[in-house]
């Protein structure tokens, strides 16, 4: 297994995993409503079938509800 690479500070890579295209579509879009997001990348997850999708999210752009938890949850 490779070693990740660390985004940069504020930032998450967000690795989603689903039975369907639309299933991890959908997963993305919530993310999206909360934090600046880049464009999704999407694979298949296996050869049985299934979706891998990936993103960064920017977690110092947060919409609400996210910046109102980041900001209560901040220690």
């Amino acid at each position: 297994m490779e070693p990740l690479e660390v985004p940069l500070d504020g930032r998450a890579e967000v690795h989603i995993a689903a039975a369907s295209p639309e299933v991890a579509r959908r997963v993305a879009e919530v993310l999206r409503r909360c934090f600046a997001a880049t464009e999704q990348r999407s694979y298949p997850a296996s050869a049985e079938g299934g979706t891998r999708l990936e993103l960064t999210v920017d977690t110092s752009r947060a919409a609400e509800p996210a910046r109102s938890w980041l900001e209560s949850s901040g220690s």
